[in-house]
């Protein structure tokens, strides 16, 4: 870390949702980090725990419950905050596999995260050359879960 950059430390769940071969992503849009597909879900308020930080922000962003299931893998992330190049973003990602209603048409929740302009399906086959956000996401999702480790460390 730089001299006089602060770190924010935070929580964060995230849905992995994956129906008949696609998985369900955010599409975001911004002038700092241009095109990228990231995971639904967010950041852990007070008081919330880590399931139900993940119900509330997939409501927001997807417009849906969904049914968490079993944690899939820890892992955390640095990246400089957009607005303060000074202050490091450093996050502990945690990755649940979630159900969503079998009726569920991709569409953007009444409070999408900042800069998200689409949900969408994006096909499992198209994930090596998809603008993922974190990139290391690939590989999470495309290992063998019994033979990955639960705590990833550091995924950039």
């Amino acid at each position: 870390m730089k001299q006089n950059q602060t770190t924010i430390i935070r929580n964060c769940a995230r849905a992995v949702i994956i129906r008949d071969g696609a998985i369900l992503l955010l599409h975001k849009q911004s002038p700092s980090y241009g095109t990228r597909y990231v995971l639904p879900g967010g950041a852990q308020d007070e008081t919330e725990t880590l399931k139900s930080a993940l119900v509330r922000e997939c409501q927001e962003e997807l417009g849906t419950r969904v049914m968490v299931g079993d944690l899939l893998c820890v892992a955390e992330n640095f990246k400089p905050k957009s607005t303060d190049q000074n202050l490091i973003k450093h996050s502990i990602e945690f990755l649940f596999l979630c159900e969503i209603p079998g009726n569920y048409v991709a569409a953007n929740g009444p409070a999408p995260d900042k800069n998200q302009t689409d949900v969408f399906w994006l096909p499992l086959r198209d994930l090596a050359t998809a603008p993922i956000f974190p990139v290391d996401l690939r590989q999470i999702l495309t290992a063998d879960t019994e033979k990955t480790p639960l705590y990833l460390g550091q995924i950039t």
